[in-house]
């Protein structure tokens, strides 16, 4: 049952978020985003959308310090397919197939692979995947700390990164969700050693 079974507990997140933009907007989002590590919350929130055609789907991967290193976990934009965990799904890997040590400021996104459901939704071109580099995470981070009073978990940083990146570009109307999965208290000490803060 693995793992459907993720999809289908996780999907409570994307059922909700749909049922309550329909409820206060009386449509559905233009786009949706979210952090993309193993994809448990991502496939939760992308699952309720995939058929709605006019929803544009965004996965955030941990850029790191950047791709054209081995310091990042951007498997589906830097590697390429193997098995891991009895999977076939995009890998951080080398050569002889061996998994490699990935990098990112965000422990949930540390890790080198993806669910294989979100393999296909990139092959199949229904999600896009784009990187978010820890340096634009720590900045989304301070931001939505100082301006919403929301501590996001470093995860959901990466997320909100890619929507300051791109709401700018949008029409005023547009309505995007961003799924914050998670808290970021627990990532105060990370953040303050990133800042060369003593707390």
């Amino acid at each position: 049952p693995y793992p459907e079974m993720v999809r289908d507990f996780q999907s409570v997140i994307g059922s909700e978020a749909r049922a309550q933009i329909l409820e206060q907007e009386g449509r559905l989002p233009d786009v949706i985003i979210a952090a993309v590590g193993g994809g448990s919350n991502a496939i939760g929130l992308f699952h309720p959308f995939l058929d709605d055609k006019e929803v544009r789907i965004i996965g955030i991967e941990a850029g790191g310090r950047g791709l054209d290193g081995v310091e990042h976990c951007a498997s589906m934009n830097a590697g390429r397919p193997g098995v891991l965990h009895g999977n076939r799904t995009y890998l951080l890997q080398n050569s002889d197939g061996q998994i490699l040590d990935g990098h990112s400021i965000s422990a949930g996104l540390d890790y080198p692979g993806v669910g294989p459901e979100h393999s296909w939704l990139r092959d199949s071109g229904r999600v896009q995947y784009e990187p978010i580099l820890d340096d634009e995470a720590l900045e989304a981070f301070q931001i939505t700390t100082r301006v919403e009073g929301i501590i996001p978990a470093l995860e959901s940083a990466h997320a909100i990164a890619h929507a300051m990146k791109i709401v700018p570009k949008m029409d005023k109307d547009q309505l995007v969700i961003v799924n914050l999965s998670g808290r970021g208290d627990k990532d105060v000490h990370t953040v303050a050693k990133m800042l060369g803060m003593e707390i």
